[in-house]
C-alpha cells in the first residue's frame, strides 16, 4: 500500500501538519481510533475525511449534541406492512470511517452506544447484535472544555482511542501559504485503493518484529505510569506496541526500535495519564526520560 503519496496528499489539503499526518495515519495502520482534541477551525474536519479519502474508505459525519439518541447512531427496527416485520435500518455507525464531530457535548447514553461500537466492532438493538464494516475507525473531535455546553470524556471511553492528537496553529509560512489560496480542497485527493489494501497493511504492520528487550522497554514505561496508583492499563500498553510496529512500518523498518516507541508514546499515552499534552514538561517525556536514565 503506498503510504507516502497519502502523506503528501493529505499534507496538500491540510498545511503544515504533517508530523500528526503521520501519527494520524500510524493510528489508523494499527487498528485504533482517533482522538482529536482543539479549537474549532484548525482542521480536524479535514484531516479526518483526507485521511478516509486517501485510503478510499466510506466516511460519515455526525455532530453530536446534546439531544443525539443512541438510536440516531446506530439504527432501528422498522415495521414494514408488505412483509408484516419488523427490519432493521442502520444508523450512520455502519460506515468504515466515521468522524463522531464535538463528541463531548453528548450525553452519556449516546456515549455509551458509541462505547460498544468502538470496544468489539459491533452494536446491539434491541437485543440483536449487528456486525459494523471491517475496517471500522472512529475519528473523534472534541473541544476544550472551556467552550459551553462541553464535559470530559469519561476514563473508559477515553481507554478505547489509541490516540489522542492536537492540530494546534499552523506555522507563519503555512498560514501564509493558505491566505495565498495554496491549500488544495479535499477533491484534489485521488480516492485510495479501498478496505482491503488497508487490511492487508494492518496484516503487515502485525508482522513488525518486537524482540524482547523492546517489550521490556515497554513494559518499563507503563510500570513507572503506575507508581502513583493510576498509570497506563495493559490496553494500553498493547496499543503502543501495537503503534510502535505502525509507525516501524510506516517507515520501512522490519523491526520495532526504541525510537519508534518514543514517537507514539505521547499521542498513545497523555490522554490516559490524565495529562495535557500541551504542558512545556508533559508526563510522557518525564516517564522516557526516566526510563532511558536508569536503561
Amino acid at each position: 500500500m503506498p503510504l507516502e503519496p497519502a502523506i503528501a496528499s493529505v499534507a496538500s489539503v491540510l498545511l503544515g501538519k504533517e508530523p500528526q499526518i503521520r501519527l494520524a495515519l500510524t493510528c489508523l495502520l494499527a487498528r485504533g481510533h482517533l482522538l482529536l482534541e482543539d479549537m474549532p477551525g484548525v482542521g480536524k474536519t479535514t484531516l479526518a475525511e483526507a485521511l478516509a479519502r486517501c485510503l478510499g474508505l466510506h466516511f460519515k459525519r455526525v455532530h453530536f449534541t446534546a439531544d443525539l439518541l443512541p438510536a440516531d447512531l446506530t439504527g432501528i427496527n422498522v415495521f414494514e406492512q408488505s412483509t408484516s416485520s419488523f427490519h432493521f435500518h442502520p444508523g450512520p455507525l455502519f460506515t468504515e470511517v466515521l468522524l463522531a464531530d464535538e463528541i463531548n457535548r453528548a450525553s452519556p447514553r449516546t456515549q455509551s452506544a458509541l462505547l460498544e461500537c468502538m470496544a468489539s466492532g459491533r452494536i446491539s438493538v434491541e437485543g440483536i447484535s449487528h456486525s459494523l464494516p471491517e475496517p471500522f475507525v472512529v475519528i473523534a473531535s472534541q473541544n476544550g472544555l472551556d467552550q459551553s455546553g462541553t464535559a470530559p470524556l469519561p476514563e473508559s471511553q477515553l481507554d478505547r482511542f489509541m490516540m489522542r492528537l492536537s492540530l494546534g496553529f499552523p506555522d507563519p509560512a503555512a498560514e501564509m501559504a493558505l491566505l495565498s489560496g495554496q491549500q488544495l480542497p479535499l477533491e484534489a485527493i485521488t480516492p485510495g485503493p479501498g478496505a482491503d489494501a488497508l487490511l492487508r497493511a494492518r496484516a503487515a504492520v502485525q508482522a513488525i518484529h518486537a524482540s524482547e528487550s523492546l517489550l521490556h522497554y515497554i513494559l518499563d514505561l507503563v510500570t513507572l505510569s503506575r507508581r502513583e496508583g493510576k498509570g497506563l492499563s495493559p490496553r494500553a500498553a498493547l496499543s503502543l506496541l501495537q503503534a510502535a510496529k505502525a509507525w516501524a512500518y510506516l517507515h520501512n523498518q522490519s523491526s520495532v526500535s526504541p525510537d519508534a516507541v518514543q514517537a507514539v508514546f505521547s499521542a498513545v499515552a497523555e490522554h490516559r495519564l490524565d495529562g495535557d499534552h500541551r504542558q512545556s514538561r508533559p508526563i510522557s517525556v518525564a516517564l522516557l526520560s526516566e526510563v532511558d536514565a536508569i536503561r
